[in-house]
Protein backbone atom coordinates (compact mmCIF):
# COMPACT_ATOMS: atom_id res chain seq x y z
CA UNK A 1 0.00 0.00 0.00
CA UNK A 2 1.46 3.46 -0.86
CA UNK A 3 1.76 6.51 1.54
CA UNK A 4 -1.01 8.91 0.53
CA UNK A 5 -0.11 12.84 0.53
CA UNK A 6 -2.47 15.19 0.41
CA UNK A 7 -1.42 18.47 -1.42
CA UNK A 8 -3.09 21.43 -0.67
CA UNK A 9 -1.71 24.71 -2.70
CA UNK A 10 -2.31 28.45 -1.11
CA UNK A 11 -3.11 30.09 -4.40
CA UNK A 12 -6.61 30.16 -6.19
CA UNK A 13 -4.69 31.30 -10.05
CA UNK A 14 -4.62 28.83 -12.46
CA UNK A 15 -1.32 29.33 -13.73
CA UNK A 16 0.16 29.36 -10.32
CA UNK A 17 3.12 28.03 -9.66
CA UNK A 18 2.97 27.06 -6.17
CA UNK A 19 0.25 24.77 -8.26
CA UNK A 20 2.63 24.20 -10.87
CA UNK A 21 5.17 23.10 -7.73
CA UNK A 22 2.39 20.57 -6.49
CA UNK A 23 2.02 19.22 -9.71
CA UNK A 24 5.94 18.65 -10.27
CA UNK A 25 5.68 16.93 -6.63
CA UNK A 26 2.87 14.70 -7.69
CA UNK A 27 4.50 14.15 -10.78
CA UNK A 28 8.07 12.78 -9.39
CA UNK A 29 6.51 11.44 -5.81
CA UNK A 30 8.69 8.24 -5.30
CA UNK A 31 7.29 4.98 -5.58
CA UNK A 32 5.09 4.03 -3.46
CA UNK A 33 4.36 7.31 -2.62
CA UNK A 34 1.20 9.36 -3.97
CA UNK A 35 0.58 13.32 -3.86
CA UNK A 36 -2.93 14.08 -4.93
CA UNK A 37 -4.06 17.70 -5.35
CA UNK A 38 -7.50 18.85 -3.56
CA UNK A 39 -9.31 20.50 -5.82
CA UNK A 40 -11.56 22.99 -4.11
CA UNK A 41 -10.20 25.20 -1.92
CA UNK A 42 -11.55 27.80 -3.14
CA UNK A 43 -15.50 26.59 -2.31
CA UNK A 44 -14.47 26.68 1.24
CA UNK A 45 -16.23 28.65 2.81
CA UNK A 46 -14.43 31.11 5.65
CA UNK A 47 -14.53 29.31 8.68
CA UNK A 48 -17.32 30.17 11.22
CA UNK A 49 -18.45 28.11 14.16
CA UNK A 50 -21.72 28.69 13.55
CA UNK A 51 -21.91 27.03 10.30
CA UNK A 52 -19.96 24.22 11.40
CA UNK A 53 -22.29 22.03 12.94
CA UNK A 54 -22.30 18.18 13.26
CA UNK A 55 -23.92 16.70 10.06
CA UNK A 56 -24.40 20.43 8.60
CA UNK A 57 -21.56 22.03 7.92
CA UNK A 58 -20.93 22.84 3.97
CA UNK A 59 -19.78 20.07 1.67
CA UNK A 60 -16.89 21.96 0.62
CA UNK A 61 -15.32 21.84 4.31
CA UNK A 62 -16.64 18.33 4.76
CA UNK A 63 -14.96 17.01 1.49
CA UNK A 64 -11.78 18.93 2.69
CA UNK A 65 -11.88 17.17 6.10
CA UNK A 66 -12.73 13.83 4.41
CA UNK A 67 -9.53 13.77 2.03
CA UNK A 68 -7.11 15.03 4.97
CA UNK A 69 -8.52 12.76 7.16
CA UNK A 70 -7.39 10.04 4.76
CA UNK A 71 -4.36 11.06 3.75
CA UNK A 72 -1.31 10.20 5.79
CA UNK A 73 0.06 13.36 5.52
CA UNK A 74 -0.57 16.78 4.29
CA UNK A 75 2.05 19.31 2.16
CA UNK A 76 1.23 22.37 1.93
CA UNK A 77 2.37 24.95 -1.37
CA UNK A 78 2.21 28.48 -0.18
CA UNK A 79 3.14 31.51 -2.23
CA UNK A 80 3.44 35.15 -0.07
CA UNK A 81 0.70 37.40 0.39
CA UNK A 82 1.82 40.70 1.79
CA UNK A 83 4.76 39.04 3.83
CA UNK A 84 2.23 36.44 4.74
CA UNK A 85 0.23 33.04 4.20
CA UNK A 86 -2.36 33.49 1.70
CA UNK A 87 -6.37 33.24 3.30
CA UNK A 88 -7.40 30.17 1.53
CA UNK A 89 -4.42 28.26 3.08
CA UNK A 90 -5.47 29.54 7.11
CA UNK A 91 -8.86 28.93 6.41
CA UNK A 92 -8.14 25.36 5.42
CA UNK A 93 -5.90 25.11 8.55
CA UNK A 94 -8.96 26.55 10.64
CA UNK A 95 -11.61 23.81 9.03
CA UNK A 96 -8.97 20.89 9.58
CA UNK A 97 -8.29 21.96 13.47
CA UNK A 98 -11.71 21.09 14.18
CA UNK A 99 -13.90 19.66 15.57
CA UNK A 100 -11.56 19.82 19.03
CA UNK A 101 -10.61 16.24 19.93
CA UNK A 102 -10.96 14.75 17.03
CA UNK A 103 -9.72 16.94 14.04
CA UNK A 104 -8.33 15.97 10.90
CA UNK A 105 -4.89 17.46 11.06
CA UNK A 106 -4.32 16.27 14.90
CA UNK A 107 -1.11 14.33 15.03
CA UNK A 108 -0.89 14.14 10.80
CA UNK A 109 2.60 14.87 9.67
CA UNK A 110 2.66 18.23 7.34
CA UNK A 111 5.17 19.77 5.44
CA UNK A 112 4.80 23.02 3.99
CA UNK A 113 6.99 24.45 0.64
CA UNK A 114 6.40 26.76 -1.73
CA UNK A 115 7.71 29.35 -3.89
CA UNK A 116 7.32 33.35 -4.83
CA UNK A 117 8.67 36.21 -6.39
CA UNK A 118 10.21 37.58 -3.91
CA UNK A 119 14.32 36.96 -3.18
CA UNK A 120 13.55 34.32 -0.36
CA UNK A 121 11.25 32.42 -2.19
CA UNK A 122 8.08 32.84 0.58
CA UNK A 123 10.01 31.57 4.07
CA UNK A 124 7.80 33.97 5.79
CA UNK A 125 4.47 32.52 4.66
CA UNK A 126 5.68 29.02 5.19
CA UNK A 127 6.85 29.73 8.92
CA UNK A 128 3.70 31.81 9.75
CA UNK A 129 1.95 28.18 8.22
CA UNK A 130 3.87 25.82 10.17
CA UNK A 131 2.89 27.73 13.06
CA UNK A 132 -0.57 27.78 12.62
CA UNK A 133 -0.37 23.89 11.90
CA UNK A 134 1.48 23.44 15.35
CA UNK A 135 -1.15 24.76 16.97
CA UNK A 136 -3.39 22.95 15.08
CA UNK A 137 -2.27 19.92 16.45
CA UNK A 138 -0.31 19.23 12.81
CA UNK A 139 3.13 16.63 13.75
CA UNK A 140 4.72 20.03 11.71
CA UNK A 141 8.36 18.64 10.18
CA UNK A 142 10.12 21.82 10.79
CA UNK A 143 13.24 20.33 8.76
CA UNK A 144 11.44 20.21 5.44
CA UNK A 145 11.34 22.84 3.55
CA UNK A 146 11.70 24.64 -0.13
CA UNK A 147 11.54 27.61 -0.70
CA UNK A 148 12.17 28.84 -4.21
CA UNK A 149 12.82 32.32 -5.04
CA UNK A 150 11.91 34.43 -8.19
CA UNK A 151 9.11 32.69 -9.22
CA UNK A 152 8.35 34.79 -11.87
CA UNK A 153 11.17 34.54 -13.52
CA UNK A 154 12.73 30.75 -12.70
CA UNK A 155 9.06 29.39 -13.90
CA UNK A 156 8.64 32.00 -17.01
CA UNK A 157 9.71 29.25 -19.22
CA UNK A 158 10.43 26.14 -17.23
CA UNK A 159 7.47 24.29 -15.60
CA UNK A 160 8.77 23.54 -12.36
CA UNK A 161 8.67 19.68 -12.38
CA UNK A 162 11.20 20.15 -15.62
CA UNK A 163 14.15 22.29 -13.60
CA UNK A 164 15.51 19.37 -11.77
CA UNK A 165 17.40 21.66 -8.50
CA UNK A 166 13.21 21.39 -7.71
CA UNK A 167 12.41 17.98 -8.43
CA UNK A 168 15.44 17.35 -6.23
CA UNK A 169 14.18 19.70 -3.47
CA UNK A 170 10.49 18.50 -3.81
CA UNK A 171 11.51 14.62 -4.38
CA UNK A 172 14.01 15.25 -0.54
CA UNK A 173 10.07 17.03 1.06
CA UNK A 174 8.78 14.11 0.42
CA UNK A 175 10.44 11.50 1.26
CA UNK A 176 10.70 13.16 4.62
CA UNK A 177 7.06 13.14 5.14
CA UNK A 178 6.68 9.82 3.84
CA UNK A 179 8.60 8.50 6.41
CA UNK A 180 7.48 10.68 9.21
CA UNK A 181 3.56 9.24 7.88
CA UNK A 182 2.40 6.51 10.22
CA UNK A 183 3.28 2.85 8.66
CA UNK A 184 0.24 1.21 6.72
Amino acid sequence: MSVRILALVGSLRAGSHNRQLAEAAAKHAPEGVEVSLFEGLADVPFYNEDIDVEGAAPQAATALRSAASEADGLLLFSPEYNGTIPAVLKNAIDWLSRPYGAAPLTGKPVAVVGTAYGQFGGVWAQDEARKSLGIAGASVLQEAKLSIPGSVTRFAETHPADDSEVVEGITKVIAQLSEAAPAA
